[in-house]
């Protein structure tokens, strides 16, 4: 199956409900901190309800009289409710953290590419994840955890054990088998776990995957995309979710291009040997 024509099956369903470019209402149901500065919002519609997103796809959330930016969807649940884990970085996103139950932000979508969870199944599978990039892989591992897979190991990274997002998840993941390894930058406090990133982690299991799904900082993508391929994975079997600047979400503004793709359509999920060059050009 291609993920990327299944994804957007999903969005022209929703494009030939509403306008695209317009906001749905709907309220804040509750919101738990993750972080000092990042916080899951539960979304439930006001009245129209959006389509369900898969796994790796993205919203536009709107904040009424401040802006409007991108979240990946982190969570799906029953009713039209979906969740979203944001980081309070600028004047928009800032004003989504401070949001409380009852409030009312617009949201529109969801759009975007999905992870291939499907053609994952029965596979031997590696998801690597750097600080908030756990948040687009977080329902791709439900799914994948749920469908079952060859193996699943799952390697997340972060700045340091208070940045760890989402550790009843991770003791969940391990209690349904799949083989989690959690890894930290620094450690100021006691941490029994691993110190050293999510690549060092990757090379030293040392172990070859039939696929790969990676989300996080650019660099880190790189570097643990590299060492999958290194490791035996073929670099069509590899996928990375890339942030630009998503603004209209529908392929439109341009302003997320990546050399020949708008990555609000084509992506954020690409497949590594698809985006190796361009990156590469970009930095040049």
């Amino acid at each position: 199956m291609d993920p990327n024509a299944d994804t957007r099956a999903v969005g022209g369903h929703l494009s030939d409900l509403v306008d695209p470019l317009v906001p749905i209402a709907h309220r804040v149901v509750a919101v738990d901190a993750e972080t000092a500065d990042v916080v899951t919002l539960t979304f439930a519609p006001v009245a129209d309800a959006l389509a369900p997103a898969r796994p790796g796809q993205f919203v536009m959330v709107w904040s009424f009289g401040i802006g409007e930016i991108p979240v990946s969807v982190s969570a799906v649940g029953d009713g039209g409710e979906f969740g979203l884990t944001v980081r309070a970085v600028g004047a928009v996103s800032n004003a989504v953290v401070a949001a409380r139950p009852g409030d009312t932000l617009g949201v529109r979508g969801p759009y975007g590419t999905v992870w291939p969870t499907d053609e994952a199944v029965a596979r031997d599978v590696l998801v690597v994840a750097g600080g908030l990039g756990l948040a687009p892989l977080r329902t791709a591992i439900d799914e994948l955890a749920a469908f079952g897979t060859r193996r699943l190991t799952v390697v997340v990274g972060a700045r340091d054990p208070d940045q760890v997002l989402y550790p009843r998840d991770l003791q969940r993941w391990r209690r349904l088998g799949v083989d989690v390894h959690v890894t930290v930058d620094a450690a100021a406090r006691r941490w029994d776990g691993s110190v050293g990133t999510a690549t060092a982690v990757v090379a030293r299991l040392g172990e070859h995957h039939d696929t790969v799904f990676v989300c996080g900082p650019e660099l880190m993508m790189t570097s643990a995309a590299r060492a999958a391929i290194v490791q035996g994975t073929d670099a069509a079997n590899v996928w990375v979710s890339l942030e630009r600047n998503m603004h209209c979400g529908i392929a439109q503004c341009g302003r997320c291009q990546l050399g020949p793709l708008l990555l609000c359509r084509d992506g954020a999920v690409v497949r590594w040997d698809h985006v190796t060059e361009l990156l590469r050009e970009r930095g040049r």
